[in-house]
C-alpha cells in the first residue's frame, strides 16, 4: 500500500472484539433484585394479633411481685419459683394461686432441655385455670433457675 507521497501506510492492528463483564453483573443484579422482590410479594404473611399492654402515667408498680415462675426441663422436670415440682402438681397450684392473688401472673420458661409438649400442657393448663396473664420466656435459662 501506498500513499500519496510514496510511503507505504502501516495500518494499525486489528482490536479483538471484547465482552464487557460489568454490564452483565449489573443486569444479573437487577435480574435477582427483581426476582426476589416478586417472590416476596406473592407471600401471604400470616400473624397472630397480639394485645400490646398501655403505658400510663398514673398507673403504680406494686410493690410486691406476686408473679409465678413456672420453668420446664427435660424428663417432665418443672420448677415452681425454682422449687421442684412435679407436672401433676402444677394444676392445683395454680388453682390455689388463682385464689390467693387478686392479679395473677405467671411466666413460663423452658430451658435447652424442655420439650415443647411439656410447655404446651402447662399452657393449657394455666388457660384452664383461668388465669389471663401469660408470659412466655425467650431468654436463655439454666436448668432450674
Amino acid at each position: 500500500m501506498s500513499s500519496i507521497f510514496g510511503s507505504p501506510i502501516q495500518l494499525a492492528p486489528a482490536k479483538k472484539a471484547r465482552i464487557e463483564i460489568i454490564p452483565l453483573i449489573d443486569v444479573i443484579f437487577f435480574l435477582l433484585a427483581t426476582f426476589v422482590l416478586f417472590t416476596l410479594s406473592l407471600n401471604k404473611i400470616q400473624s397472630v394479633p397480639v394485645n400490646l399492654p398501655q403505658a400510663s402515667a398514673s398507673a403504680s408498680r406494686p410493690d410486691e411481685d406476686t408473679s409465678v415462675v413456672i420453668q420446664l426441663s427435660d424428663g417432665d422436670a418443672a420448677f415452681w419459683n425454682r422449687e421442684p415440682v412435679s407436672l401433676a402438681e402444677i394444676p392445683y397450684r395454680l388453682s390455689t394461686y388463682k385464689a390467693t392473688v387478686a392479679n395473677p401472673r405467671v411466666l413460663v420458661s423452658g430451658d435447652d432441655r424442655a420439650r415443647y409438649g411439656a410447655v404446651i400442657r402447662v399452657l393449657d393448663e394455666v388457660r384452664l385455670a383461668g388465669i389471663q396473664t401469660v408470659t412466655i420466656e425467650t431468654a436463655y435459662r439454666a436448668s432450674g433457675r
